[in-house]
């Protein structure tokens, strides 16, 4: 990983949750507009993605802290 990269994640990580929806989004639209073949996905991919999005405009979204626990 780049010093950038890791720059840049340690940035996010210090975002309120709230605020992280929002970065989502317009990491999204940089990577889209950067890459156009990253939007072409399988049927079964879009499914998934646009389950993702719809669950994370909802708010269903696990923090780091619960992703990474040991309990």
């Amino acid at each position: 990983m780049s010093i950038l990269t890791s720059q840049t994640i340690d940035l996010v990580k210090m975002l309120p949750e709230e605020e992280l929806v929002t970065v989502n989004a317009l990491l999204k639209l940089l990577v889209r507009t950067w890459d156009e073949d990253f939007t072409k996905v399988t049927p079964s991919e879009k499914t998934k993605l646009d389950k993702i999005d719809k669950e994370m405009e909802e708010g269903v979204y696990f923090s780091e802290e619960e992703v990474f626990s040991e309990k």
